[in-house]
């Protein structure tokens, strides 16, 4: 009788083991296939968030990088403008090195041409005039070697980065604005004005 009781018990918890198998199967709760999901749902998010913390290293390294690149080619541009800046003024001191001493010079020129002017009227200095004038050419030369050139102002367009207008005449030779009359010689030195022309313009 007790043997029977047992199997009767034993034949209950079977069936409810069952049931509840049965019911877990139907509702598709699997414990370790569960489980197994899980992980695996949170090592792709481990993995998601690691790669987008590389990314957003990798960008940041590219963006100071750029950065560098733009940086080293600003300071290699000044660097040339410099350079090429104090070649050209180098080249323009070696270039007008004699301006300021051939400018002190131009009124010694000046009274040199003045005293050939009035020697010509008195034939007594001739002898005179002929010791003046090789000095004065003498000199001239001199000046010529160092780039002093006289300008040709007389019959050309009145330009104020040559001539300096001291008054305006009528003519009848000229057209409006034509230099007349050079009252004081204008020179270059090479391509630069050294001085510029006392001139009369036509009006």
């Amino acid at each position: 009788m007790n043997k029977d009781k047992v199997n009767t018990v034993q034949d209950t918890v079977n069936e409810e083991n069952m049931e509840q198998t049965h019911t877990a199967s139907e509702s598709g709760e699997h414990p370790e296939v569960q489980e197994s999901s899980n992980e695996e749902n949170v090592s792709q998010e481990v993995d998601s968030s690691e790669e987008g913390g590389l990314q957003a290293e990798i960008e940041k390294l590219r963006n100071e990088m750029s950065e560098h690149q733009q940086r080293t080619l600003r300071v290699q541009a000044d660097y040339d403008n410099f350079r090429r800046r104090t070649q050209k003024e180098k080249e323009e001191l070696a270039k007008y090195a004699s301006s300021k001493l051939v400018t002190e010079l131009l009124p010694v020129f000046d009274n040199f041409e003045r005293a050939l002017a009035a020697s010509e009227d008195n034939p007594e200095f001739e002898s005179f005039s002929k010791g003046v004038s090789m000095i004065f050419r003498q000199l001239e030369t001199v000046l010529n070697t160092e780039g002093l050139t006289a300008m040709n102002s007389v019959g050309q367009p009145f330009n104020p980065e040559f001539h300096q207008a001291i008054m305006q005449v009528e003519s009848d030779d000229y057209e409006e604005g034509i230099v007349v009359e050079e009252v004081q010689k204008g020179y270059m030195l090479k391509d630069k004005v050294l001085r510029p022309a006392m001139v009369k313009v036509s009006m």
